[in-house]
């Protein structure tokens, strides 16, 4: 596996090639993110991951200095996978200068759930995707995959792929889990033992407010008051939730009496101790 830091070395490295398969991360890999690394491998004739952990994506009193940096692991996967070209740039390799020049995502799709909670998150992730399309995939176009337990992100990114007409296919990677059914995630290095244990609750409510729903939707009741529920049983058990609600899969507006089965989608963010989950569950 070739490790270029350098623009220049990223371009040299990728010369003899015409379509890359691209996994961006944030570094401290877990098996969701080598399994996207996998299903990108027959999509192009380079494989490439990124490793960055972007500034522009963290409010300030969040995690960006503490957030977990654990790279000879993260390359000795990688490469395990069969990564070809690991692009690992520094802070002033991507930003040589002031950001100043930023993507500001459509507002009806970046602000709300996330966006609501995280103002300017999107912003960061789509400048920064935006920058590293433009470094792996700029010359040739090409395959990019993201996992679905970021799902926000991906219908933004896919979003904005579309509008700018970029040559870059949007690849979804579905949600990788543990043996209980907690999504996998970086974060989750954070959980104590306890936290661990329990952190299950987040998709077991998710996917009982997703039967749910569809019960309700099926006799005519009132399925909006289920929502409320939901967050008042999490809390509960000692979270602090920020949302748990069902959107349409499409926009992520709230459904109406015509979505159905297929066609939705529970998503839920809530702190644990002092993490952060998310996760969500197609229905």
């Amino acid at each position: 596996m070739l490790i270029a830091r350098t623009l220049a070395d990223l371009r040299d490295a990728l010369a003899p090639y015409r379509h890359p398969a691209f996994v961006p991360t944030m570094g401290n890999l877990h098996d969701g993110h080598i399994a996207l690394v996998r299903q990108a491998k027959p999509l192009g004739d380079v494989t490439v991951a990124s490793i960055f952990v972007n500034r522009l994506q963290f409010l300030p009193h969040e995690d960006f200095d503490s957030y977990p940096r654990t790279w000879e692991a993260d390359c000795a996967q990688l490469q395990a996978a069969g990564c070809d070209v690991l692009f690992a740039p520094r802070e002033t390799d991507l930003y040589p200068r002031p950001q100043t020049f930023k993507v500001q995502p459509d507002p009806a799709l970046a602000d709300l759930l996330e966006g609501q909670f995280r103002p300017g998150f999107f912003t960061g992730v789509s400048t920064v995707v935006m920058k590293l399309f433009a470094c792996v995939l700029g010359a040739t176009g090409g395959t990019a995959v993201f996992g679905k337990k970021d799902y926000q992100q991906w219908l933004v990114i896919r979003q904005m792929v579309e509008q700018f007409a970029l040559p870059i296919a949007i690849v979804a990677g579905e949600t990788r889990r543990a043996a209980d059914g907690l999504a996998l995630s970086s974060r989750n290095s954070y959980l104590g033992l306890e936290e661990r244990q329990e952190a299950v609750a987040l998709s077991q409510a998710l996917r009982q407010l997703a039967d749910r729903w569809l019960a309700a939707q099926a006799t005519g009741a009132g399925a909006p008051a289920l929502e409320p529920q939901a967050l008042d049983a999490l809390r509960a058990r000692g979270w602090q939730p920020d949302y748990l609600t069902v959107r349409r899969r499409s926009d992520l507006q709230p459904p109406t009496a015509d979505d159905g089965p297929g066609t939705l989608v529970a998503l839920g963010a809530a702190r644990l101790g002092g993490t952060r989950l998310i996760d969500n569950l197609e229905f």
